[in-house]
């Protein structure tokens, strides 16, 4: 697709106007060049709007208290969030749901403690802090795990490095047998539900996760509050729900609340896949108490943490630690809270964009500064729309519940509404803990990619406002062509909507560094001095999901980046071609190559034709509503109904998260899987899978090339 950067002249205009050099560029893709001028007027305005005063304010209210879901607390939070949009303009409804999830206020019930060769027991809270006013709110608790098993256990020790899968295959091929075992394991190299889930299929009794300090701690820099590392008390909280994505009694189907007239199906906690050992995380003064007194065998290569001594395998006999937890679990209500503001020509084509605002504590920047932000972006839009800048298609503004237990709130929303997405999201847009700095980042599904570069050519850089946000993003990959755009992973609001969809999504984010992530030291506090302390973040955050928001909104030919899909395509064969070859697996993906070259002459057609009838001639809206639908169905030619390997609500062909890891990306992921079993024969069948659906998306590409190209 067409890029427009910053030329030599709108740089000069930039040095001496300000904002203004940045609004001058071309016409924007997808728009006739009679509709631009009016889309830039509006842009001007939006630029104009978010200030680091509004989004200070926004954020000190939303952290004002701890508000885990199932409190009164996040309910608060839930009330100002829908009162704020409300009073911006925006319609807002309320989406409730009874979830099966632990409660906040019993789930404390846990007790670590060292047994033999002394009775000893653990802290599992942050110290207060005479530094931040946050850290004494008698609402604090200590650290636990979402969805941990209930246990009381006692048993020798074995450390499991990162608990990762290799990790636990390293012991096993050592010949440590982890029956009865407590395990204990280092936060990083996966999500943590894989680490228990690991333990619990290996044997161990109980597991214990802690945060060491060669991972964010006082190896990186100073501890909080002198720094922004953890300190000897901060703990990682976190769900052990594993996979991560909706309610685990009612897997198939929206959990509705109970008093609706709603049917649900539920199965019986017993019946759902839910950890069975005691879990807990602890911080590393906690967890030196244990690891410093193994006396077993050296770790391999590569497991050594950063406390000051030689790490050991296994405890030895006279070691003993005593796990002990009991989280009951119950139906809990959670409600997500969507603002809306009605599209004047296309109301039934949705830009969603989204971020939960539950968090473990006080949730400075996980979540509350994405919510922060979007409250920011809900009122420039709204005032925006009251002064005659009302968008042609629907934008909402969403804003979960319960994500921290297991991306609970959107993947009910998902799975109430997915008829209506599939067939209405233009795309997703996801801010969770978006806004906690000033450094720019994006990751997105293909077709998302320019548009999302072209938007920060119009936003400055913050904090200084000297330089387009594009330009510093591309500074730190100066030999790249472009800035360096990710692929999205999993671990947010997100997963749902583009892997069991097909809804083209995006993670955009202003970030920094947040070392203190799912702890009590998340506050108000420690933002204002490690984060943003100039607020500019979230505003400049805003201005560039706006423009990219409006820009989806009004656009005539919505502007994806259709070209983006053989480019990444073939990156991603390539690489897998590569893995294959280093595991020695078979793998012939000539015919995939040969559809892929196809797709890339059908987009290159496809830009042709778009470019050529919007500055030539004249479309109706019937026409544009026509085409705009099989844009919006592209993306589901990626949809494989039956589901990955042993993973049936992942159904996207192109990517989901590492089935073995949890976060990072997996592209090509029903390829990728068999390749990482060596099963060649199974590779040649999923190469057929994927060599068909690109041919449907080639063949959807050239149907709406055709729509353009009739008189």
């Amino acid at each position: 697709m067409t890029r427009y950067p910053v030329t030599l002249l709108a740089t000069l205009l930039l040095l001496l106007g300000g904002p203004e050099a940045l609004r001058a560029q071309d016409a924007p893709t997808g728009f006739a060049p009679d509709r631009a001028p009016a889309q830039a007027t509006c842009e001007a305005q939006l630029l104009d709007r978010p200030t680091p005063e509004t989004f200070r304010s926004h954020l000190q209210t939303l952290t004002q208290e701890p508000h885990p879901a199932g409190t009164p607390a996040n309910d608060r939070v839930g009330d100002y969030i829908a009162s704020t949009m409300d009073e911006a303009g925006l319609t807002v409804e309320r989406y409730p749901y009874d979830l099966y999830m632990p409660a906040p206020a019993s789930a404390h019930e846990t007790r670590v403690e060292l047994v033999t060769p002394l009775r000893m027991p653990l802290n599992r809270q942050e110290y207060i802090l005479e530094d931040d006013r946050f850290t004494d709110d008698p609402a604090l608790g200590p650290g636990w795990n979402a969805y941990s098993g209930s246990g009381d256990v006692t048993g020798p020790v074995v450390y499991a490095n990162y608990g990762r899968k290799e990790d636990f295959e390293q012991l096993d091929a050592m010949g440590v047998d982890l029956s009865g075992k407590v395990v204990i394991a280092r936060y990083g190299g996966n999500f943590r539900g894989y680490k228990a889930k690991y333990a619990e299929e290996y044997g161990a009794a109980g597991l214990i996760m802690y945060s060491d300090p060669e991972d964010g701690g006082y190896e990186d820099g100073l501890p909080y509050p002198e720094g922004r590392y953890i300190s000897e008390s901060t703990i990682q909280r976190g769900s052990v729900l594993t996979p991560l994505g909706g309610d685990p009694l009612t897997p198939e189907s929206p959990s509705l609340p109970t008093d609706s007239d709603a049917d649900v199906e539920r199965l019986a906690p017993d019946e759902a896949d839910l950890p069975r050992i005691p879990v807990t995380p602890l911080p590393h003064a906690s967890a030196q108490e244990i690891l410093g007194r193994m006396q077993g065998e050296a770790v391999p290569d590569g497991w050594q943490g950063g406390l000051p001594f030689a790490y050991r395998v296994t405890g030895g006999p006279d070691l003993t630690v005593r796990l002990h937890v009991d989280q009951p679990k119950q139906l809990t209500r959670a409600t997500n809270i969507v603002g809306r503001i009605e599209g004047t020509t296309f109301p039934d084509e949705w830009i969603i964009l989204g971020s939960h605002f539950d968090a473990w504590t006080f949730g400075a920047t996980d979540p509350n500064s994405g919510t922060a932000m979007l409250l920011t972006l809900a009122e420039a839009l709204g005032t925006l729309a009251e002064n005659g800048c009302q968008p042609r298609r629907s934008i909402m503004i969403a804003h979960w519940d319960a994500e921290e237990y297991g991306i609970l709130g959107s993947t009910e929303w998902v799975e109430q509404l997915q008829d209506e997405l599939a067939a209405n999201a233009v795309t997703y847009i996801n801010a969770d803990g978006a806004a906690s700095g000033t450094r720019f980042s994006a990751a997105s599904a293909p077709s998302m990619k320019q548009p999302i570069l072209d938007a920060t050519q119009a936003v400055l850089q913050p904090p200084t406002d000297t330089t387009a946000v594009y330009d510093a993003w591309q500074a730190r990959a100066p030999d790249a062509d472009e800035p360096p755009l990710g692929n999205l992973g999993g671990g947010s609001d997100h997963v749902s909507f583009l892997t069991y969809v097909g809804i083209p999504s995006a993670q955009l984010s202003m970030s920094s560094s947040s070392p203190i992530y799912h702890s009590n030291y998340d506050t108000f506090a420690w933002y204002e001095q490690f984060g943003d302390s100039t607020f500019t973040g979230g505003p400049a955050l805003s201005k560039i999901d706006g423009v990219l928001t409006l820009r989806l909104a009004n656009a005539d030919v919505l502007p994806y980046d259709l070209p983006r899909y053989a480019t990444d395509l073939t990156t991603h064969v390539e690489s897998l071609e590569e893995r294959a070859d280093e595991l020695g697996v078979e793998a012939d993906f000539s015919a995939l190559h040969t559809a892929i070259d196809a797709l890339d002459d059908a987009t290159a057609a496809f830009v042709e034709a778009r470019d050529d009838r919007l500055a030539n001639g004249t479309l109706s809206n019937d026409a544009l509503d026509a085409i705009n639908q099989d844009l919006i169905a592209l993306e589901k030619a990626f949809i494989y109904p039956e589901g990955l390997q042993n993973r049936p609500r992942m159904r996207s062909l192109y990517v989901s998260p590492d089935p073995f890891s949890g976060y990072a990306s997996w592209m090509l992921p029903g390829l990728r899987y068999e390749i990482e079993m060596e099963a060649p024969d199974n590779v040649a069948l999923w190469t057929a899978r994927y060599v068909e659906a690109v041919e449907d998306l080639t063949q959807r590409v050239t149907t709406v090339t055709e729509q353009l190209e009739q008189p």
